[in-house]
């Protein structure tokens, strides 16, 4: 029997960039009802933000939508690849993203040094099997996910 920690954890967060087209097309599905009950809320700078039941999906004014929910996976593979973009990205990074796959060195910095506090720097070295395993986690910039997610990873 399978470990449950061996068991793919499913996205509850994905973030694109859509056209503005893509926007449109995406709102006026979500408003038309084909999608079930949702309702609108505010968030700034955004051109629309809706809830369902276990997800939120919010299109910025720069082009960015962010999905986040238990259902996540479920609306973009069943509504936003098909419907929206017409392309298949999601759990297809390495097709997507070669790069990410290969041996690569990163850093970065956080803090203000002598003023606000003390400045702390890392750097990674990261080949493919790491990011897989990181990938599977849920490990991502720590802009897209929340505090809670970072503590938890």
């Amino acid at each position: 029997m399978a470990n449950m920690d061996d068991k793919e954890k499913k996205r509850s967060m994905y973030t694109l960039e859509l056209t503005p087209e893509q926007m449109d097309k995406l709102q006026d599905l979500i408003e038309s009802g084909q999608l079930g009950q949702w309702n609108p809320y505010t968030v700034n700078y955004s051109l629309f933000a809706y809830k369902a039941e276990k997800l939120n999906v919010v299109g910025y004014k720069s082009g960015k939508l962010v999905i986040s929910g238990k259902r996540t996976e479920e609306f973009v593979q069943m509504t936003l690849e098909p419907q929206i973009t017409g392309e298949v990205r999601l759990g297809y990074d390495e097709v997507n993203h070669p790069e990410w796959f290969e041996l690569h060195a990163g850093c970065d910095e956080s803090g203000k040094g002598d003023v606000f506090g003390p400045l702390i720097a890392a750097c990674v070295i990261a080949d493919g099997d790491m990011v897989r395993e990181w990938l599977k986690a849920g490990i991502a910039d720590s802009k897209k996910i929340t505090d809670s997610k970072i503590l938890k990873l």
